[in-house]
């Protein structure tokens, strides 16, 4: 997350710290301190370990607060108390995050106030982790916090540097004033006007899977991590984003609304409903083929071999969206997958289709653009000739680079119209 030295920002919001227990929880009474410096009204919850190390009478002297630690507590539960503290903030700031609360939040659990507000918050959420190097670089944790950022949840740090404990590494919370710096961050990217407010998006995203029978099935390798990061990347930039996804086991992106299918036709059709909409980005791996009568029950063994699969063509999902119409979104978007001559397999695609994108990418063996992280693409764009597009050679970027860059790309393309219902070029 970047950082701001505009704490202006901060005047008036209204901050719910979860401390949870570590010895870094004592940074969280400077925290307190330059916060209320800058404006920000800090209420705070203290779990039963973070009492061992801060006491709940200095944050509330800091804080001027009520300090709350009991879920039981009769008076504050006869107002649904663990509620009205998570839905009254603007942010809720979990610091230090041990990894003990990163794991009950990952899991879902309500044992304490803490974590029942943080479930039960309609609020963005913000961790700040700080454990021992080894608990941190555990497997365990890191799938933890990769399911809380797949939840939309913000972490800022660990830092590097001498622990408690002895070791050295990665683990440190960061410092108080970075906290500030990364809160004040947080706020001034929600103060920045969207460009693709009010505009609709339907993004595919992931494989299909065409039945051969009850068990068995036609699919492509598609993670759906690229199509995923597009949708979350135009949700950021204020569309109204639908998201049709294939079998994946992604979480769902935030603020995005999902449309779970398994086969082609499906995609399709969950995709034609989900129109009108000013942009259409096709990401999904589709099938191709589907076996054009699939078995009601397992296909088995026999003496004559293998059976003989008779296979028909799936609908094409990026040339349907792309005809000429009053349902035909504004842009369309298609991806070409390809594992040799990528721009000229790209741009007969884009001829073909109607589309006006398509983002190329090489899926060869050794690319790593399957089920990895990063993604080296090329976007072409209609020309003033349809067999001489206009191409971008991008840099290999993280798929959330690639996505955040294509959707900056699409908001530039409406931003440069002076109408509100553009062309696209």
């Amino acid at each position: 997350m970047s950082v701001t030295s505009d704490y202006r920002v901060l005047e008036g919001k209204r901050l719910l710290l979860v401390i949870s227990g570590g010895i870094a929880a004592y940074k969280c009474l400077e925290l307190i301190r330059r916060l209320k410096e800058r404006g920000v009204r800090v209420r705070a919850v203290l779990t039963e370990g973070a009492q061992q190390f801060v006491t709940p009478l200095s944050v509330a002297a800091l804080s001027e607060e009520k300090v709350y630690t009991d879920l039981f507590s009769l008076t504050d539960e006869s107002e649904m108390g663990h509620i009205r503290l998570s839905r009254e903030a603007d942010l809720v700031v979990v610091a230090p995050a041990s990894a003990d609360i990163l794991a009950r939040m990952a899991a879902g659990m309500a044992n304490d106030l803490a974590t029942t507000a943080l479930l039960a918050t309609d609020k963005p959420v913000m961790v700040v982790p700080a454990m021992n190097v080894m608990m941190w670089t555990n497997p365990a944790t890191q799938a933890n916090v990769r399911t809380l950022e797949g939840r939309g949840i913000r972490r800022l740090g660990p830092a590097a540097g001498d622990m408690a404990c002895g070791e050295v590494g990665s683990g440190r919370m960061v410092e108080p004033m970075e906290i500030v710096a990364g809160i004040a961050a947080f706020f001034a990217e929600r103060s920045v006007p969207k460009p693709l407010a009010g505009r609709r998006a339907v993004v595919t995203s992931g494989p299909t899977h065409e039945p051969i029978d009850p068990v068995r099935y036609i699919a492509n390798r598609s993670s759906g991590k690229q199509g995923h990061a597009v949708a979350a990347a135009l949700a950021a930039l204020g569309a109204d984003v639908t998201l049709v996804s294939g079998p994946v086991t992604l979480a769902d992106p935030p603020g995005v609304r999902v449309v779970r299918v398994e086969t082609a036709a499906e995609m399709l059709a969950a995709s034609q409903s989900a129109l009108p909409a000013d942009i259409a980005v096709c990401a999904a791996a589709v099938a191709d083929w589907r076996v054009a009568a699939a078995a009601g029950d397992k296909v088995k063994k026999g003496p004559d071999g293998p059976p003989t699969l008779t296979l028909a063509e799936n609908p094409d999902i990026l040339a349907t969206l792309s005809q000429a119409g009053p349902a035909r979104p504004r842009l369309v978007v298609g991806f070409a997958a390809e594992t040799r001559d990528v721009l000229a397999y790209a741009a007969a695609k884009l001829a073909k289709k109607g589309c006006d994108w398509i983002v190329a990418n090489d899926v060869a063996t050794g690319t790593g653009t399957f089920g990895g992280d990063d993604n080296q693409v090329h976007l072409l764009r209609q020309g003033a000739q349809p067999e001489t597009p206009l191409i971008e050679i991008w840099p290999r970027l993280s798929k959330t680079e690639v996505a955040a860059r294509l959707a900056q790309a699409i908001a530039d393309t409406f931003l440069s119209t002076s109408n509100h219902s553009p062309e696209p070029v």
